[in-house]
Parts: structure tokens; sequence; C-alpha cells
């Protein structure tokens, strides 16, 4: 069935001057604009479009990909200011609105800004609210650890950064997990580290658990047979140090050196690791 806000495979059911009305069975016939139309295009042929309604309220289609679609989180440009709220650019012939009462701060032309794309109840119209809090998941999340996730970049705390789960649940990345600057609005991928039992959700950048520790042994232990069996890193090295050699955390890095060095595989000083 098709619907406002969503892809749809139509059937061509005639032309006019200015464009192909499509048949879209429950919500009637919708234009696809002359511009808007496919190289090769027949009567009784199919099209995938996106649906949304015009500058009047009118169902329309388009061949466009939207930035986002209802659902879905982006950093999105604000490009005017109307009596009726602020429109942002989202790739799309017309622009996306977001009401005065969805802005959590008056919205500036030329910033970027985080949104949730939506359709409003009321009217119908695809708009956009930047009040992330009011639309996160509040249900319990039903995570496992290590599960890979989609993260959005939402905010920053003292403690890391904070990001919106597969477009639902928000989650922290911690701050000593982070070795990169990350921007309002960045996706990702990245893993649960745990549900806590107040519900918060921790998250890393990385695998975590024992699959990842050995991962990491190998990957040492090949450096330092690379290196000639000695390598000037230890588990006193700087985070910073840690991350831009072998792109994982401080944690991580111990926890690997300290099962090598268990197993007897290799030493370590103050300054270097050596292969035994």
């Amino acid at each position: 069935m098709a619907e406002v806000g969503t892809w749809a495979t139509l059937t061509i059911q005639r032309e006019q001057p200015f464009g192909i009305f499509l048949d879209a069975e429950n919500l009637g016939e919708i234009l696809l604009p002359r511009r808007e139309m496919p190289k090769e295009w027949a009567i009784g042929g199919q099209v995938k479009v996106f649906i949304y309604l015009d500058s009047e309220d009118r169902l329309v289609a388009t061949m466009q990909k939207p930035r986002a679609i209802p659902g879905e989180f982006a950093k999105l440009k604000c490009i005017a200011l109307t009596g009726v709220g602020a429109f942002l650019d989202w790739g799309l012939p017309k622009d996306l609105l977001v009401p005065f009462r969805e802005q959590k701060v008056p919205m500036v032309v030329g910033k970027n800004y985080l949104v949730k794309v939506m359709v409003d109840e009321e009217s119908g119209r695809i708009v956009a609210t930047a009040r992330i809090a009011r639309h996160i998941d509040k249900t319990p999340a039903q995570y496992e650890t290590g599960e890979e996730v989609d993260l959005t970049v939402y905010g920053k705390t003292p403690m890391g950064y904070k990001a919106i789960i597969n477009g639902a649940h928000t989650g922290l990345l911690f701050e000593n997990e982070v070795f990169q600057e990350l921007s309002l609005g960045e996706k990702m991928k990245g893993y649960i580290a745990g549900v806590r039992a107040d519900g918060k959700i921790d998250l890393c950048m990385h695998p975590p658990g024992r699959e990842r520790v050995e991962d990491l042994e190998k990957q040492i232990l090949g450096e330092l047979i690379a290196r000639g069996g000695y390598w000037s890193i230890c588990d006193k090295s700087p985070a910073e140090v840690i991350y831009q050699e072998l792109g994982v955390s401080k944690r991580t890095f111990k926890q690997a050196i300290g099962s090598l060095l268990k197993k007897r595989l290799i030493t370590q000083n103050q300054i270097e690791i050596r292969l035994n």
C-alpha cells in the first residue's frame, strides 16, 4: 500500500503535457512531473518513486532521493525562514518544513541542524523536528552485548558522545573509547558494549569481547615479527598512540597484552614489548 513519505513501485497510467500519472491505488493518481520522468517509460510500465506533498499540499512523486525519509535522522541545512517555520534542504524540489514548535532553538539560515523527519499526524505533511528527545523510543531496549548497530551522533557530554541507536534508542560512546572528533549528525557502525540495570546503553566503536582481543593478539604478534621482534609500544603508552598504531582503545590493547604475557609469548618493559 502506497503511503506519503515512502518509496513505492507504481504503474504508469497516462501521460499529460506536464508529466505522467501513476496509479497509487489507495491514494489515487499521483503526478510524476515531466522533469522527473525516466528517459524510457511506457504506459503500463512501472517506476519506483518517493511520494510526498508539493507546495500546494498535492500528492506528487519524485525519482530523486531525499537525504532522509520519515523515521530517519539527518543533519540538514536551514535555507529559509518564514512565518510558519524554517525550511531545510533535504534534496527535493519542495524544502522540508520545521514548524516553530519543533525547533529546539530558533533556526538560522546557513546553519546545519540534526532533525528527525516525520509525517505530521494532523496535516499529513512531511515535516522535521529538532526536538530529538521527544522522539526517542522509551521502551526497554532488547540489544545483545556485541551486537552491531547503526549510530547517529546527536550530542556531547563530559563523559562522551550521545548517539541514537538504529533510529530508536540512545546510548553513550565513552570519551576514552573515541579517538577522533565526531560531529553532530555523523553516522557510523558501532557495537553494544552493554545494557545496564537502569536501562542505559553503553556503546563502543569496535566489537567487544574475547574474539576482538584474540584478533588483536594475532595483529600484535604479526607486527612484532615484521618489526624484528620488538616494538616501541606498551601498556604505558598514551591512548592516542595506541589508537594511531592499532585503531583500538587502550583498555582493549591492555587486555591483549596481558593475555600474551600470560601465554609467555612476549615480554614488556616501560617502553616496549618484545617477542620471547
